[in-house]
């Protein structure tokens, strides 16, 4: 919405000149997002709390240690995530940018089936929502419809190809084949954050981070100039999602001041799927999915302790790898403290991102 204000005054007034510059905008959308979780926080917060009784439902078989810690706390606080994050990109983006709009409904649709999910857990009172096959279902279908989005926005040829970390303008064409490549960057990014959401700050603090590396890739990435002196794919618009990503990070920390030990609310899968989704798309946008997954390697390391356990488990007829999975999950039964997993977490992941953004420079 700003933005127009500088394709109507912006030549006669340099204030509005200001809303031209992604970085100001970006700034301003981080700031804006901010100030609306702030705000909205405790209203939201005091109204889950009215609806839900008891709160979320506590897994029997998790840490017995969550079953006083954690009874009673509200969940779906991801609502305010997504509020934030959507009334602050409509304020500072460019809506005549279509990528805007793909990531943008994306993070709506699987905040969508997170909700209900939810919604659903709450209803039932325990840790069972959707189906795990109904909840994939959805999320493959609603990721395939953004890629093909993607795939149609961009050029023929860029559209339908990855990048490759280390390497100079090296793009891998996928044809057709980049819509399922798409749908598991998307799906499998959503996922693995909804599994890392598992105590106070944990997922969040990764999300902002990973989401600050994309603010910087974004913007590198849609500017002709850095583009080509990096060389790296120069995808046109792409620059944008630079404020989306500014406003997850406002969000996020607006959300984490409520969120932090101990929560006054959770996120639920409504915000960690949605997240999880939004960080996918962009990444697939930018032509950054293997970056996505080294600087956001906690997520993978997440998910991967949950395909080894359960596979090691049917493999072996009960044996376990860990503890407990996800792995934040096996810290907590070896006797490490929850603020300690969380604020290494953080810092694994603040090395990993570092690790990442290196890649744009060492080709």
């Amino acid at each position: 919405m700003f933005y127009y204000l500088y394709t109507l005054w912006g030549q006669e007034n340099v204030l509005f000149n200001l809303f031209r510059y992604i970085t100001f905008r970006t700034t301003g959308a981080l700031l804006t997002a901010l100030i609306i979780s702030f705000v909205s926080g405790p209203y939201l917060i005091r109204w889950l709390k009215s609806q839900q009784g008891d709160g979320q439902p506590i897994r029997d078989d998790g840490p017995a240690s969550h079953l006083l810690t954690k009874q009673g706390t509200p969940t779906m606080g991801g609502s305010l995530i997504l509020f934030a994050l959507t009334l602050s990109t409509l304020l500072w983006a460019n809506l005549a940018n279509g990528y805007v709009w793909v990531v943008l409904l994306l993070t709506l649709g699987f905040g969508c089936i997170g909700a209900f999910d939810d919604y659903l857990k709450l209803k039932k009172r325990n840790s069972k929502g959707l189906s795990g096959k109904k909840k994939l279902l959805i999320q493959i279908l609603l990721s395939a419809l953004a890629t093909f989005a993607v795939m149609k926005l961009g050029d023929s040829t860029l559209a339908t190809s990855t990048s490759i970390p280390f390497f100079k303008n090296i793009l891998i064409n996928l044809g057709w084949l980049y819509i399922p490549f798409g749908v598991f960057v998307v799906v499998g990014s959503s996922n693995a954050v909804n599994l890392t959401d598992g105590l106070d700050g944990l997922a969040i603090g990764p999300v902002m981070i990973v989401s600050a590396c994309f603010v910087l890739i974004s913007y590198l990435v849609g500017n002709h100039v850095f583009a080509n002196y990096l060389q790296i794919a120069f995808v046109p618009g792409a620059g944008e999602l630079a404020i989306f990503a500014g406003a997850l990070i406002g969000a996020g920390l607006g959300f984490l001041w409520y969120n932090a030990p101990p929560a006054m609310v959770f996120m639920g899968d409504t915000g960690s799927l949605a997240a999880g989704a939004a960080l996918g798309m962009v990444s697939v946008i930018t032509k950054h999915e293997f970056i996505l997954a080294i600087v956001g390697g906690l997520f993978v390391m997440e998910a991967v302790s949950v395909i080894l356990q359960v596979g090691y488990f049917k493999f072996t007829g009960g044996k376990r790898i860990f503890l407990m999975a996800p792995i934040h999950h096996h810290f907590e039964k070896k006797g490490w403290s929850e603020p300690t997993i969380v604020f290494r977490f953080w810092i694994i992941t603040i090395v990993l991102a570092l690790l990442g953004l290196s890649t744009l420079k060492l080709r």
